[in-house]
C-alpha cells in the first residue's frame, strides 16, 4: 500500500501540477487577450481622436473663409456707404444752392408785382449782379401771378431746375 500510495500521491502531484500550469495557460490567455483588446481599443480611440483634431481643421478653415467673405463684404460695402455720402454731401449742397437761387428769384418776383406795367430799358445794360439787382427794385415793374417754383431735373442730369 506504500507503494501505491506513493504512486497515487505522485499522480495526483502530477495532476496537481498540469492543473496548475493548465490554469496559468488559461490565465496567461485571458491576459494576452485583455492586451490585444486593450491596444484595440486605445487605437480606434486614438483613430476617433484624430477624426475629431481633422474635423476641428476643417471647420477652423471654414469659419476664416466665411470670415474673409465677411470682412471683403463689409469693406465694399463701407467703400459703397462712404460713395454716397459724398455723393449726398454733393447734392446736398446742390440743393442748398439751388434753393438760394430760387429765394432770390422769388425776392426779384415780389419786388416786380406792385401792380404797374412791365417797363424795360431800351438797351440791355451790361451790369454786374448788385448793379441788375438795383436796376430792377428801382425802374423794373411788373406784375407776375405766380413765384417762380423749383422743378425737378431730368433723372440723367443730376440737377434741380
Amino acid at each position: 500500500m506504500d507503494s501505491s500510495s506513493g504512486i497515487s500521491s505522485n499522480s495526483s502531484g502530477l495532476q496537481n501540477s498540469g492543473s496548475e500550469e493548465d490554469l496559468q495557460l488559461l490565465m496567461d490567455q485571458r491576459k494576452r487577450k485583455r492586451m490585444i483588446s486593450n491596444r484595440e481599443s486605445a487605437r480606434r480611440s486614438r483613430l476617433r481622436k484624430q477624426k475629431h483634431l481633422d474635423d476641428l481643421m476643417a471647420q477652423v478653415a471654414q469659419l476664416r473663409k466665411e470670415n474673409h467673405q465677411i470682412l471683403t463684404g463689409l469693406n465694399l460695402t463701407t467703400q459703397q456707404y462712404l460713395n454716397f455720402e459724398s455723393e449726398n454731401s454733393i447734392l446736398r449742397a446742390q440743393a442748398a444752392e439751388l434753393s438760394h437761387r430760387l429765394q432770390s428769384l422769388n425776392e426779384i418776383v415780389s419786388l416786380l408785382r406792385p401792380g404797374n406795367e412791365c417797363s424795360f430799358p431800351a438797351e440791355e445794360p451790361a451790369y454786374g449782379m448788385a448793379e441788375w439787382a438795383g436796376l430792377v427794385n428801382s425802374s423794373w415793374n411788373c406784375t407776375l401771378s405766380q413765384p417762380i417754383m423749383m422743378t425737378a431735373a431730368p433723372a440723367d442730369t443730376g440737377f434741380l431746375y
